[in-house]
């Protein structure tokens, strides 16, 4: 005999702890138009049950039911100098007083700064100094070197900042792992060859592509490593002839993913889009091409750009192409639940969503944003993998697949970002075991090198010695996917290519490393002297 189930009433169910009021509020109080309330009710962007499930489980991480007035009402970005300085005003007036300006200006003028006004009021402000969000995009004490700083400030004027500002600049480090020896050729029938100048092209799968539509951002993070390509550094790479990308592609059946990156891609306008994009479906040369990917951070700094009626025709073409079998997805980088917890980001991951886009988050593990450190100045384990614990679960109910994590690349102000390699394999012991399996990172947390990107496995010991297992996930020689190999355990070092091998002089792969890269080296040389630039 079964027996009854009493089923809850309406009022006891989780949907009923958030009502059509509670809604209404949030998008009154990030000032959403008509045309964007609009969108959201017809498409049912914001449904009470989810929005009610996400903020009862993390109450402590959500923005979803605030309700203190932002302190930027204006749709507006924010950028350079001048717009940082408006910021600070805006906080002033609003009885937030940052100090430090001199060293936050420095900072602005190394790497830049730009914000817009969504992230700016995603930060909570009540409590800014331990907020993520704050150190995603405030210049922070300590980011820069003590005696650049001491130098820029005993410098009298304008002029004389820039030229402290100018020496800098050359030691930041924007090229870490060699891309520039990523730039692809064609070879011509004369003999000649072209580089393929907006390019890269380093693992054989995937080919990156920085189009001259995508070379800026909709904010800048504080640990950008890209910072040569958005404040306009002399080698970036540009991609202007789109015809040049398929004739590359035909001739190397090897690339199934195309990656738009920047900047960001987010920026990629319709026509460009398209034309990327249709003949991928329509020529059969391009057949083996089965994803595009498109790497932006708009869902965390502009989502608000994807609720519109004008961009109801990148949505058209996002249709066209899961239709065509060929998967878009959208490569985001969420490191916190709070870049997540907003209503303007959930309404946007869904409708991009509903038009086939498969969103993928893949994030780098930086100190004091998405790692943390106890009062004694240790990397904080347990706080800092909870980070991730929680933004993995609130990736799988909004059905966001969780790519990967990496570590810090060796650029900018990695000192301030970076943390030891040793700590950050304790944080992803926890992770992994605190996730189910379908809501883990898809690899183990990897760092960028020349040579390609290498996994931290785990702890090991070895005739009594302790050790870190390492194995490449992508590689120069794909090849050397196949092998695990051993390196010295280090409890300070927080780079992976400068850690020594556990029992050889070399690692396995080093020479051959050394023969690529000086072929890579001889090609450009002479594109370079093709052009008169050497």
């Amino acid at each position: 005999m079964n027996k009854s189930t009493t089923l809850p009433s309406p009022q006891d169910t989780i949907s009923a702890r958030m009502t059509e009021s509670d809604i209404e509020a949030m998008m009154e109080r990030y000032g959403y138009p008509q045309e964007i309330r609009a969108i959201i009710q017809r498409e049912r962007l914001l449904p009470r049950g989810l929005l009610a499930r996400l903020h009862a489980t993390y109450p402590h991480l959500s923005g979803l039911m605030e309700t203190s007035a932002v302190l930027f009402p204006e749709r507006a970005q924010y950028e350079g100098l001048e717009g940082f300085r408006r910021v600070l005003g805006v906080l002033r007036e609003n009885g937030i007083h940052l100090g430090n300006v001199i060293e936050r200006e420095l900072f602005v003028e190394v790497y830049r700064f730009k914000a817009t006004s969504h992230i700016l009021n995603a930060i909570n402000w009540s409590r800014y100094e331990n907020d993520s969000l704050y150190q995603l995009i405030f210049p922070q004490p300590g980011m820069m070197r003590p005696e650049i700083v001491a130098k820029y400030a005993a410098a009298g004027t304008p002029e004389a900042r820039a030229i402290v500002v100018e020496q800098y600049m050359d030691q930041t480090n924007p090229h870490d792992g060699h891309q520039l020896l990523n730039k692809p050729w064609l070879e011509r029938e004369d003999g000649g060859i072209e580089i393929v100048e907006g390019s890269q092209h380093k693992y054989p799968q995937t080919q990156l592509v920085f189009d001259k539509s995508t070379q800026t951002c909709f904010a800048f993070c504080t640990y950008c490593f890209r910072h040569a390509q958005v404040r306009g550094d002399r080698d970036m790479f540009i991609q202007d002839d789109i015809a040049q990308i398929h004739d590359y592609l035909r001739k190397h059946t090897e690339v199934t993913d195309l990656l738009i990156t920047g900047g960001d891609a987010g920026y990629l306008p319709y026509e460009r889009m398209r034309q990327y994009v249709m003949p991928i479906i329509e020529d059969p040369a391009l057949l083996h091409i089965r994803t595009v990917r498109i790497a932006s951070r708009a869902l965390t700094y502009q989502p608000d750009m994807i609720l519109t009626e004008r961009y109801g025709k990148i949505l058209e073409l996002f249709d066209i192409m899961h239709e065509n079998g060929v998967q878009l997805s959208w490569m985001a980088h969420f490191s916190t639940p709070r870049e997540l917890l907003n209503p303007t980001t959930i309404a946007a991951v869904r409708r991009l969503q509903a038009h086939g886009v498969v969103v993928r988050s893949q994030s780098p593990i930086m100190n004091h944003v998405s790692l943390f450190m106890d009062a004694d100045g240790k990397t904080d384990i347990k706080r800092s993998a909870q980070n991730w614990i929680d933004l993995g679960n609130i990736l799988a109910t909004l059905l966001i697949r969780f790519h990967s994590m990496y570590c810090a690349r060796p650029t900018g102000e990695h000192h301030y970002f970076a943390a030891p390699l040793a700590d950050i394999e304790k944080i992803s012991n926890l992770i992994y075991r605190s996730l189910a399996s379908l809501h883990r990172p898809s690899r183990y947390i990897t760092m960028t090198t020349s040579a390609g990107k290498l996994s931290i496995l785990g702890e090991a010991t070895v005739g009594g010695r302790k050790a870190l297992a390492l194995k490449f996930n992508e590689a120069r020689n794909m090849a050397w996917m196949d092998k695990v190999f051993l390196a010295v355990y280090d409890e300070h070092e927080n780079r992976v290519d400068r850690l020594l091998p556990l029992d050889t002089d070399k690692f396995f792969f080093e020479e051959e490393l050394d023969e690529i890269e000086h072929a890579l080296e001889e090609v450009h040389g002479k594109r370079m002297a093709q052009q008169g630039l050497t």
